[in-house]
């Protein structure tokens, strides 16, 4: 037992504050603090498994068990100069369990620091381990340069001898601000597609996506083809020839628009809203701007793998009702030939709903481009948002259908502008 007298950290960071401790609401008068000194014997992991194992360091945010003396004397305990919340009810005499604050430390002691119901503070040797970086999404993975982009991600952590760094196709990019959790910069001039990596002190981490990602690509400079590009030529391939623009408000060249119309419970509006690309041509040839979407990208491994596309929606013009149903198909649901609604109109077909607007009510990006990420595990519904009796398989992947209709249908009245670009298939 000793008091902290030296440093000017401890003395703010360990002083006696008010405690209220978070108990089981069916027992609150259970818990009682105890006199004395705890003494930590050993930390090990939770659970039974873990049991014969000892700790003398983990992961922030990870649960570890205490076991000692006279624990329930503690009422209050930091790790580094990071507070832990201590639950009564996983606290005894012998055994307390406890979570290591999710907070990376300011300083670091390689201590936990425990102060009793005296003021006294002990201690015991124990190190916060921190997790390298880990990337999320980018709010736009095709930003143009001069433009602002975000990385999402967790332990973005800046060190004066090991900063943080972000690179792009090998080139280091400067980094306008960042937090634990985001990375924002200006896209540069002259970036080309690549690699995303973030390197902190604790690690390195490389994106499952690339900057200006072509990789798996179906639509994107809608009806041209261009080898060096990586334009496939596809577009229109269905019943109905969406608007494919190409103005002001373009990404990438042309993209496809959908919308400009009224929607509202009940809308079947798809001369406006449909898009369909269904495979094959009249003579029975499925080549050129006629082939298998799986012709193109290899579906082989699709459980691990999402559709992604570019999208803008003008605030002037939001998206407030109906769902957007993303539909892979197959040659058994349609081909060009084969011209049909029935494998989404009213059946068991799985696909996506793409709903944005449903937590807020309303949706648009500020004119702004953004990238959506649609996991193909979550292409399982119905039309009206209940699951789908048949799972997709290796053969669903030859044709593409986007149609804004059904699925929720609890919003308001909308004429929503809903542009589209870049439409591919990558691992997710």
């Amino acid at each position: 037992m000793k008091r902290l007298f030296n440093s000017l950290f401890l003395l703010s960071a360990l002083a006696l504050t008010t405690v209220v401790f978070t108990g089981c609401k069916d027992e609150p008068d259970k818990y009682e603090v105890s006199g004395g000194t705890p003494t930590i014997r050993y930390i090990r992991p939770v659970g039974i498994d873990g049991a014969d194992s000892l700790l003398v360091g983990a992961y922030m945010d990870n649960n570890i068990c205490i076991v000692g003396e006279n624990l329930r004397s503690i009422v209050k305990m930091l790790f580094n100069d990071q507070e832990a919340k201590l639950v009564p009810s996983l606290i005894t005499d012998n055994t307390m369990i406890v979570t290591v604050p999710g907070q990376i430390p300011g300083e670091v002691f390689n201590k936990i620091f425990m102060i009793n119901n005296s003021n006294d503070t002990t201690t015991y040797d124990f190190k916060v381990l921190v997790p390298g970086p880990t990337i999320n999404n980018m709010n736009n993975e095709w930003a143009k340069p001069g433009e602002k982009a975000i990385i999402y991600g967790n332990y973005f952590v800046n060190d004066p001898n090991i900063p943080l760094t972000l690179t792009i196709n090998g080139t280091n990019i400067p980094i306008d601000d960042f937090s634990i959790s985001q990375i924002s910069f200006t896209v540069p001039g002259g970036l080309t597609e690549g690699p995303i990596e973030i390197s902190t002190v604790y690690g390195k981490v490389k994106a499952k996506f690339n900057y200006h990602d072509t990789r798996g690509i179906l639509f994107n400079d809608w009806g041209n083809y261009d080898a060096g590009e990586k334009s496939t030529g596809l577009t229109n391939h269905g019943w109905h020839a969406q608007q494919i623009l190409s103005d002001e408000h373009s990404l990438d060249g042309s993209y496809l628009m959908l919308g400009d119309c009224d929607l509202e419970d009940g809308t079947w509006a798809d001369a406006k809203a449909s898009f369909e690309y269904w495979p094959g041509d009249w003579d029975g040839t499925f080549v050129g701007v006629n082939s298998r979407l799986s012709d193109l990208v290899s579906f082989a491994d699709f459980e691990n793998m999402a559709l992604k596309f570019e999208v803008s929606i003008p605030s002037s013009n939001p998206w407030t009702n109906l769902s957007m149903q993303v539909i892979f198909s197959g040659d058994e649901q349609v081909t060009l030939p084969t011209a049909n609604n029935k494998f989404f109109n009213g059946t068991d077909y799985p696909r996506a709903l793409w709903t944005p607007w449903r937590a807020t009510g309303s949706y648009d990006t500020n004119d702004e481009w953004v990238t959506v990420t649609l996991p193909i595990t979550t292409f399982k519904y119905k039309n009206d948002g209940t699951p789908a009796g048949t799972p997709l398989t290796a053969k669903n992947f030859t044709g593409l259908t986007l149609f804004i209709w059904s699925g929720v249908t609890s919003g308001t009245t909308c004429h929503p502008i809903i542009r589209i670009d870049n439409v591919r298939a990558v691992a997710y």
